[in-house]
């Protein structure tokens, strides 16, 4: 047997174990440790910052003997909790805006460490958090400036900057326009509009071109401009002009060919020509989907998209059923984990995502992984079967 199935193999049978030392385990023992456990996850992240294993360009593996785990994945696990007891504590009142920048610092503080490990793609995992932040309360402008900031962002980036800076201002003028009667009225509306055109021309002028040309590798930038089909710009890429054509991804060129082959059945387990002869990278972890479509067809991706989807209705139903808080906050943060590890990774496959290297949850090879799904899902389990507890 290949030794990466015999490893996999081995870590589903720890991840089982656990499962069962999982439901025999007091509810009560997980919100007692949620603190402790996100301490020690953190102090596993710096740990790799100094002793880590470099993979594939990051530094986010920790060596124990013959084996190599990815504390990054694990904190996730420990984040949730953490989060959970925050907004479920009696102190806790999510309508305060302190209480609300310390609920976003749980989650934001790994995602900066892991950045630090330049293993950017897990790290925006933990941007989920804040779905089952907004369940709990998280106002509507929270998300309005998270959309706002994308928008502006790809805005930035397809758009030259001299010619969106007129369409700021042109904007900025028409709401005014608009917007006379009542600005002559109260003088605060055309300070609120003016600040506002000054942070988007901030943002799309200085901001963006500073993390495209000091923050991100050249090869994140590559593979953001190869996703939206534009050819990278020679400020981003040291003074060398990068086309689309020599920028576009060959795993995803090679995956989005697999795909195709596929057909409506596929072409039989371990017969597909793309996958078989390894013209695919990484299908065993991050590309794992297009083996899956090129042997089972579009009939067999498209189960796997149903049972997922299925799985995700279940937690949220579970969520919604909790009596304590604590448990809703938990289902949904592991839910939000498991629909953006999904979106990213098929959207990857497809060329519709940038590849960041996440891996597909249950299927993609990767123990760590598999280890930290398995967990975070039999602990909602457990906490469904205690459902009429309250936690805190």
């Amino acid at each position: 047997m290949d030794q990466s199935y015999m490893r996999q193999l081995i870590f589903l049978g720890i991840g089982l174990m656990a499962s069962i030392v999982i439901l025999f385990t007091d509810s009560k023992f997980f919100p007692n440790i949620a603190y402790l456990s996100y301490a020690c996850g953190i102090l596993l992240l710096l740990l790799v910052l100094v002793v880590g294993r470099e993979v594939n360009g990051s530094k986010s593996f920790l060596t124990l003997g013959p084996i190599q785990i990815q504390p990054a994945e694990l904190v996730k696990f420990f984040t949730a909790l953490s989060i959970s007891k925050f907004l479920s504590s009696l102190e806790t009142n999510f309508a305060n805006n302190k209480h609300r920048m310390i609920a976003a610092g749980f989650a934001l503080l790994p995602l900066l460490i892991i950045i630090m490990q330049k293993e950017t793609g897990l790290a925006l995992v933990y941007l989920s958090f804040f779905l089952a932040m907004y369940r709990e309360g998280l106002p509507n402008i929270i998300v309005i400036i998270g959309l706002s900031v994308l928008a502006l962002t790809m805005a930035t980036l397809l758009i030259p900057k001299n010619i969106l800076l007129i369409i700021l201002t042109v904007l900025a003028g028409f709401v005014i326009f608009m917007n006379a009667k009542r600005i002559k009225r109260d003088k605060g509306i055309l300070i609120v509009v003016l600040a506002i055109w000054g942070v988007g021309v901030l943002f799309s002028q200085v901001l963006v071109p500073f993390t495209f040309t000091k923050v991100l590798k050249t090869y994140q930038v590559q593979r953001i401009y190869t996703m939206i089909g534009q050819d990278v710009p020679a400020a981003y890429t040291g003074g060398v002009k990068i086309t689309q054509e020599s920028a576009s991804e060959y795993n995803v060129r090679q995956s989005k060919i697999a795909i195709a082959s596929g057909g409506l059945l596929g072409k039989g387990y371990l017969n597909g020509a793309q996958t078989k002869l390894n013209w695919v990278p990484e299908q065993r972890t991050d590309f794992i989907f297009c083996t899956i479509a090129e042997q089972f067809g579009f009939l067999g991706s498209a189960i796997l998209v149903i049972l997922y989807l299925l799985m995700l209705f279940r937690l949220i139903h579970i969520a919604e059923r909790q009596r304590s808080k604590f448990s809703r906050v938990f289902s949904y943060c592991v839910a939000g984990i498991i629909f953006f590890h999904i979106l990213i990774n098929l959207g990857m496959t497809i060329g519709i995502a940038p590849v960041i290297g996440i891996p597909l949850p249950l299927v993609s090879a990767g123990g760590t992984s598999l280890i930290t799904f398995t967990i975070m899902l039999f602990v909602v389990i457990r906490f469904d079967a205690d459902r009429n507890m309250i936690l805190r």
